[in-house]
């Protein structure tokens, strides 16, 4: 007698758990599904417009940055600097447009940014003014004018790092490229070679962190010109020192007024 083995019906869940949940998953999809939709179909209608409002916001905030920070600013005078870019020795860049006995006058060239720069400039005025700059701790001798003159001609880029402010001059470090990768700083280079000697750092704090960094850095030049002797440190000869000091020489020269009126005689 055979018996027939009879699957067990499953566990039924009590009405009303199972379809009611099911039910609202079934309305809810639509209605999630059509907001979807909408959005991305007036995304999709608009999308010109939403780019421009994201670009408009992009150039909006970039021109509030560089206005803030005055990267692109072209300064004029040297009071129109702010005093935060003289604290953190800020290097602007400008082009030579002379150089006088006032200093080196030199046209300051701000960052470009493509469109963003002429809208800023539109309407200002696009008249020129040289910024007024002398090498800080150094004073010129009559050679290094000269050599400052032969070696800065308008319109070179020159970068200014700035020092100190008086009046309506800047006191910089003034660094001139030497090829595409290195440059040399002129206040030092001016040292080397013997055609300055260190001045009092003006502006600077004696004992001040920035006062030691430039005192080492001109120091260190100037013993080099002095070592080789170069410029004003030149050294002369044995009988370059032989023949000033017979020139100089009271009893020779009395002797040398003696043979003279006696040939006159």
């Amino acid at each position: 007698m055979s018996t027939t083995c009879r699957s067990l019906p499953e566990k039924q869940k009590p009405k009303g758990e199972g379809g009611t949940d099911r039910q609202q998953r079934d309305l809810e999809t639509p209605k999630s599904r059509n907001v979807v939709s909408v959005i991305s179909q007036l995304a999709d209608d608009n999308l010109t417009l939403v780019r421009n409002i994201s670009t408009g916001l992009a150039a909006v905030g970039v021109i509030v940055i560089a206005r803030s920070i005055r990267v692109i600013t072209k300064f004029r005078a040297a009071a129109e600097i702010p005093v935060r870019f003289i604290e953190r020795n800020v290097r602007l860049r400008g082009k030579v447009h002379s150089i006088t006995e006032r200093g080196i006058e030199v046209e300051h060239v701000p960052i470009y940014l493509p469109v963003i720069s002429p809208l800023l400039s539109k309407h200002r005025d696009v008249s020129t003014a040289p910024l007024v700059v002398h090498l800080a701790g150094v004073e010129l001798t009559p050679e290094g004018k000269m050599w400052l003159q032969k070696n800065l001609v308008p319109p070179q880029t020159v970068w200014l790092q700035l020092i100190s402010r008086e009046d309506n001059t800047l006191h910089c470090l003034v660094s001139q490229s030497r090829g595409s990768v290195w440059s040399y700083c002129m206040n030092e280079e001016l040292l080397r070679l013997g055609l300055a000697r260190r001045a009092p750092i003006a502006g600077v704090p004696p004992g001040s962190p920035l006062h030691w960094r430039l005192h080492k850095r001109l120091h260190r030049a100037e013993v080099k010109a002095e070592k080789k002797g170069l410029g004003l440190w030149k050294r002369e000869s044995l009988w370059e020192r032989a023949s000033k000091a017979l020139r100089d020489n009271p009893l020779l020269r009395l002797m040398g007024r003696i043979f003279k009126r006696t040939r006159t005689e």
